[in-house]
């Protein structure tokens, strides 16, 4: 499973963050690693040049078959947004094939 990471221009996209959300998503959605393609995680200001530290995190998944997952997730920081995120999309992904496992062949 790929992930790839990206932030808009307000944001400063370090490799320490992607190394840490990255490691958490591995660690939180791991089990679903044979069933996507990618993750791809967008990060943004809320807020822009306004200031205030409100961060949007929106993962999209992609499934081998079907089509994209997306949820987000709003927080005060990267980190906080991330985790947020990947327990929606946890949870997206246990109803999503958890349904799926469910239909007969």
């Amino acid at each position: 499973m790929q992930i790839q990471f990206n932030t808009d221009s307000t944001l400063m996209g370090t490799e320490n963050v992607a190394e840490r959300v990255e490691a958490h998503l591995h660690d939180r959605l791991g089990r679903f690693e044979d069933r996507l393609t990618r993750l791809e995680v967008h990060f943004g200001d809320i807020n822009g040049p306004r200031g205030g530290a409100d961060i949007r995190c929106m993962i999209e998944a992609r499934p081998r078959s079907g089509d994209p997952l997306v949820v987000t997730a709003e927080a005060a920081d990267l980190d906080t947004a991330a985790r947020d995120a990947s327990s929606k999309m946890l949870s997206r992904l246990d109803s999503h094939f958890g349904k799926a496992d469910r239909r007969p062949a």
